[in-house]
């Protein structure tokens, strides 16, 4: 599907609401109720010099690797998976270059209140074993989310859910706990893909995606061939993508660099100068919300104290994170996870500096100056080994010890994230401000990093979804935004440019602000040339 131009609105059928730009851009685009858009009839991204080939393999590397990648969309946690998913499933929406929610396996997803949706399938479409695609997969895919038994990384979305029925074998309806503009944006993050209806075994993949698994082994690799009744006519364009992660940077630029792998995701700063020097290879750089977090638990003994977390966030030195651990790679952070290029970013907060002595004052208050600290950091959480040095440095002025217990990458995100009480975290953009508060700082959210609990912050977050007064719902936003920066165990230094590395044979390569790897879903829009 192209994503340069939007589709034509047929008369009478916009959302009768009236909402927020960024939102109403997303219901408009749903509100079509057109054929099929294929990349064919549509103009080709400013980055294609040449018309898409089709034909070749393509080998790519990912920088998280485990024993627990898996195929099964609730529970998918990390950047391989969400590439895995875009290989073999599709989602009812997907997300184009300017985070528009344009149709994918749906036709289209109307409302009149934003609490009532109606979602017409596309018809003719089959998973990879031939079985027809209908209102039943749909149903049974969103549903699964919210039973607790499933432990679906996504379940406080899918809770929002509160209704999900066929309406007819190619309509389905959904009704909401309360209206919330944005569910085309929810239905187009990666683990919302669809798959068959009563599918308990994931390994073998099957989905309607514009790859078929030809070989899945978690830790190890994952081979994805072409689907030849992809609904994309002329998609995807490969006839092969091998897979797998390479958790070591340098080992990862050099696999590139040497020729045994096409396309190098998540790359450091420093390999971008080896790379560009290099002939036949390029740099994309995505400019998005990533972010790597010191997180601190807030119910733990020595984490929890308020003092102590607030001591941590004047100890980060963000210009010297951003100048020597990203070579400018990056944006300065306020602690507030909503990003500067985010129209929601509250830029009236104040900016939290560098301050030592308010550092000693609040390490003094809580008993814990002259007391020492592990630290647990790994080259997982991009950037984190370093920052961790800078910041043990910067503590070391103050009389602070704080001791570093650097851990391999493979099983950090099971062993330590969300287990150790001062770690650090690695959080891939959302396409919505909403979606990211709701994964990472709802009371109830799995991936509540700090275990921060805050009534008024959830009610907010609620009410936000229904607001339809542009002015009012910022308002909620910047209340969110503040409570999170005061109060929550996060210091948020510097947000992150995506980086992917590449040779110049692979064409229409190009941003999709979600993540890297064009939002992991690079597979079904890249070609190879020569």
């Amino acid at each position: 599907m192209s994503d340069d131009i939007l589709p034509t609105l047929p008369g009478g059928t916009a959302p009768s609401v009236d909402l927020p730009a960024a939102s109403r851009r997303s219901l408009l685009s749903m509100a079509m109720a057109g054929g099929l858009i294929t990349a064919g009839g549509l103009a080709l991204p400013a980055e294609a010099a040449t018309a898409p080939k089709r034909g070749g393999k393509l080998t790519v590397a990912g920088y998280a690797s485990s024993t627990k990648d898996t195929l099964d969309p609730a529970h998918a946690s990390n950047s391989t998976d969400y590439s895995r998913l875009f290989m073999f499933y599709n989602g009812l929406t997907v997300f184009d270059r300017h985070l528009n929610a344009l149709p994918d396996l749906a036709e289209s997803v109307e409302t009149k209140d934003a609490k009532n949706w109606v979602v017409k399938l596309r018809k003719g479409i089959t998973f990879h074993d031939g079985s027809p695609f209908t209102s039943a997969d749909v149903v049974f895919s969103l549903a699964r989310h919210k039973d607790p038994a499933t432990s679906s990384v996504v379940r406080p979305i899918a809770l929002q859910m509160q209704e999900i029925k066929a309406a007819g074998p190619h309509e389905v309806r959904i009704t909401l706990t309360g209206p919330n503009s944005e569910l085309p944006s929810l239905l187009a993050i990666y683990q919302m893909v669809i798959v068959k209806d009563g599918t308990k075994d994931f390994s073998k993949g099957i989905g309607t995606g514009p790859f078929v698994v030809k070989e899945f082994n978690p830790g190890v690799r994952s081979i994805a061939v072409r689907n030849p009744n992809y609904f994309h006519h002329g998609k995807p364009y490969l006839d092969e993508v091998t897979f797998f992660g390479i958790t070591d940077n340098a080992a990862r630029a050099n696999a590139l660099l040497s020729g045994d792998i096409d396309i190098a995701s998540g790359i450091t700063p420093l390999a971008t100068r080896q790379i560009k020097a290099a002939k036949g290879f390029a740099v994309l750089n995505t400019a998005a919300g990533n972010y790597t977090d010191l997180i601190m638990h807030l119910d733990a003994p020595m984490t929890g104290n308020p003092d102590f977390v607030l001591a941590m966030k004047y100890l980060q030195d963000r210009e010297r994170i951003r100048d020597s651990v990203f070579l400018g790679y990056a944006t300065i952070g306020n602690d507030q996870p909503i990003a500067p290029s985010n129209p929601y970013y509250d830029a009236s907060l104040p900016q939290r500096p560098l301050d030592l002595e308010k550092a000693k004052f609040h390490l003094k208050k809580a008993g814990m100056l002259g007391s020492k600290v592990r630290l647990v950091s790994s080259v997982a959480a991009t950037g984190s080994p370093d920052m961790a040095v800078i910041l043990q440095d910067t503590a070391r002025k103050i009389g602070f010890d704080i001791q570093i217990d650097r851990v391999p990458a493979n099983g950090y995100w099971s062993n330590y994230w969300l287990k150790a009480p001062f770690t650090y975290g690695n959080i891939n953009p959302r396409p919505t401000a909403n979606i990211l508060l709701t994964l990472f700082f709802q009371s109830t959210a799995p991936w509540n990093e700090s275990h921060f609990k805050n009534p008024t912050f959830d009610k907010l977050l609620i009410a936000s979804r229904a607001e339809t007064d542009l002015a009012k719902r910022k308002q909620m936003y910047a209340e969110m935004q503040k409570l999170i920066r005061d109060d929550a165990g996060i210091g948020i230094p510097v947000f992150i440019s995506d980086l992917d590395a590449y040779s110049t044979r692979v064409k229409g390569f190009y941003p999709i602000p979600t993540g890297d790897l064009m939002g992991f879903n690079f597979a079904q829009n890249v070609w190879v040339d020569g």
